[in-house]
């Protein structure tokens, strides 16, 4: 997998809306100016637009060939050190007749998204370029009041400035979706309510374990499957396996099914672990548990399976940022998630 360079001062970084265009709509565009002053004042990193990633929500879903021709653009402009996904959405998937694999694989840089842009990431993928899992321009650096420290972190070690590892430590407080602060600049001096957060925790499993994170947001996957994007059983052999779900309050009956799907293609079978997001809502907390100990450890027969549970990424909050094809490791006596190289180069 080609890693990217980290980013500096001086760089150019563009946003693109690749799902939903909510980004360019008047009671949204706030977000916008305020992710682009953070990025210039704290990091002196520029962000820009492309050309059709504020044309609104109609136009956008009018025409995914749009979305990806902002994204091809993004990937061809030597200028540009990374591109930052707008909001995620239900339909990225679209975009995939208009991708050029070779663009991607020929320029690589700094992709980071999550949600919907769980495609986006597959892309990546496919082109052998290693993506960052989580933060888009809304949720995450337009975030009210401050850029979460635990997030702002995450990016800081990631992006900007990687160590030779990295130990992913869990938030000592989070919330849950039904905690969030709507958008609207009415309010911006609002700040997401905090509660203490448990930690991480083993679901199953033992001993030590390493491989190359890949996944996403498992909402996602069904548009994936059949597809190019999606890997082939060998692809997967030695894999950590990263699900998260999403706002969309998933019933307990559709993750069974969609990890017995996983099964049924031997998936569950070849991985080396596990890692699983912090539920969105606090309700499914305990009875997600149960559906990956009767999935994974009784029907795949994989009760060895490490599986570490309420991990910050993606729709959890606060997120960190992921890695996607890095090697981590999964300690299950230490309950702890480590990246073993460097996230970004130097």
């Amino acid at each position: 997998m080609i890693k990217p360079k980290c980013l500096r001062r001086g760089d150019k970084a563009a946003v693109v809306s690749l799902s939903r265009g909510m980004l360019g709509e008047e009671p949204f565009i706030h977000k916008f100016y305020l992710a682009k002053k953070r990025l210039w004042d704290d990091y002196g990193v520029e962000l820009v637009t492309m050309p059709n990633a504020l044309k609104g929500i109609d136009y956008l879903y009018r025409h995914p060939e749009k979305r990806a021709e902002d994204l091809m653009d993004a990937f061809a402009d030597k200028s540009i050190k990374a591109v930052f996904c707008a909001i995620g959405g239900d339909d990225a998937i679209r975009l995939l007749p208009f991708i050029d694999f070779d663009i991607i694989r020929n320029n690589p840089k700094i992709f980071t998204g999550f949600s919907d842009s769980t495609t986006n990431h597959f892309m990546m993928h496919k082109a052998g370029l290693v993506s960052y899992y989580g933060l888009s321009v809304m949720n995450n650096l337009a975030e009210y009041v401050e850029i979460n420290p635990y997030t702002k972190q995450a990016m800081e070690k990631t992006l900007f400035s990687p160590s030779q590892t990295l130990d992913i430590g869990a938030s000592e407080y989070c919330s849950y979706e039904t905690d969030k602060i709507w958008w609207g600049e009415e309010h911006m001096g609002e700040e997401t309510p905090k509660f203490p957060n448990s930690g991480y925790e083993l679901i199953q499993g033992e001993g030590t374990v390493q491989g190359e994170l890949l996944g996403g947001c498992v909402d996602v996957f069904p548009q994936l499957l059949g597809t190019s994007l999606w890997p082939d059983l060998e692809d997967w052999k030695g894999k950590i396996l990263l699900l998260e779900t999403s706002e969309s309050d998933m019933p307990e009956d559709m993750l069974t099914w969609l990890l017995r799907n996983l099964q049924a293609q031997g998936i569950l079978s070849v991985i080396k672990g596990i890692v699983v997001g912090k539920p969105a809502y606090k309700e499914k907390y305990d009875s997600y548990k149960e559906v990956y100990k009767k999935v994974v450890g009784f029907e795949a027969k994989r009760p060895e399976l490490p599986i570490l549970y309420n991990v910050n990424v993606g729709h959890a909050y606060p997120t960190a940022l992921f890695p996607l094809g890095l090697k981590y490791e999964i300690n299950c006596e230490k309950k702890s998630l480590t990246l073993l190289e460097k996230a970004t180069e130097d």
